[in-house]
């Protein structure tokens, strides 16, 4: 375990990261023994800090759910992060490039919940019975740590990697939708670059719900009524940059658009 000294240092060094929009070097490079759980104290400094700021927590990000992402990063198990109420747009949203030190989408499906949701046994039917509905979202990838060499440990202490999250209109009730076959055809600037189905993740987009609440219980936490949670791309992800125009269309879940400025 890292001493706390040092897990609030790099936790302000993310933050400083976060505010000029830069990029540190890899923690692994500078602490080789780091753990996973150094990770997510490190997350937790910043998450703490940041509710102390005046920030309001609106839900959490699941990351690296399925083969597609974990291929793209050489990642193998899931993380989670944090998401806050000023991280979140709507469809057809302008979102300034600046406020990012590189910016990536993903195509995913979000839950808001109805209840609360507690480990240790939490199964996919549980989840499934505590979401209200779901509905079609955009993540944008922001990392402050040089990408290169990245291991899981980098990645959960840079919050998971999470920048911002655009949300759809469109809003289903588990029972009313297959969700293992809602499709996501990814463009930019009119030409498609990615495309998959929500059974990507996991099996069941919602499997990763279930995992984040056991995940939760071992931190002896769970999760709340109202909160969003982000549940992992089904498609690799997809650099962005200035004045592009992104468009996802979900089939049965409708289309999301927005432009980076």
């Amino acid at each position: 375990m890292l001493h706390p000294d040092d897990i609030a240092q790099i936790a302000a060094d993310l933050a400083e990261a976060d505010r000029t929009h830069s990029v540190i070097p890899r923690i692994t490079a500078r602490y080789p023994d780091a753990t996973v759980e150094d990770s997510y104290a490190i997350q937790g400094v910043w998450r703490d800090q940041s509710i102390a700021a005046g920030r309001t927590l609106v839900g959490r990000k699941i990351g690296l759910t399925s083969k597609a992402m974990q291929q793209a990063t050489g990642i193998t198990e899931p993380d989670y992060g944090v998401m806050f109420d000023d991280t979140v747009y709507r469809s057809g949203a302008e979102i300034p490039v600046d406020l990012f030190s590189n910016v990536r989408i993903e195509v995913e499906l979000a839950f808001v919940l109805k209840q609360p949701l507690e480990g240790p046994d939490c199964t996919l039917d549980d989840a499934l019975a505590a979401i209200d509905y779901a509905v079609p979202a955009l993540e944008v990838l922001n990392s402050h740590i040089e990408l290169e060499g990245r291991t899981i440990v980098d990645t959960i202490s840079d919050n998971a990697a999470y920048g911002a999250m655009v949300l759809g209109d469109v809003r289903k009730r588990p029972d009313e939708i297959d969700l293992r076959w809602v499709p996501g055809v990814l463009s930019r600037n009119g030409e498609i670059e990615e495309t998959g189905v929500a059974a990507g993740v996991l099996g069941h987009p919602a499997t990763g719900v279930a995992w984040l609440a056991n995940k939760f219980h071992q931190h002896g936490a769970r999760l709340e009524a109202g909160e969003i949670i982000l549940a992992g791309s089904f498609t690799r992800p997809m650099w962005v940059s200035r004045d592009d125009t992104v468009r996802c269309d979900y089939g049965p879940m409708g289309v999301i658009e927005c432009r980076f400025v």
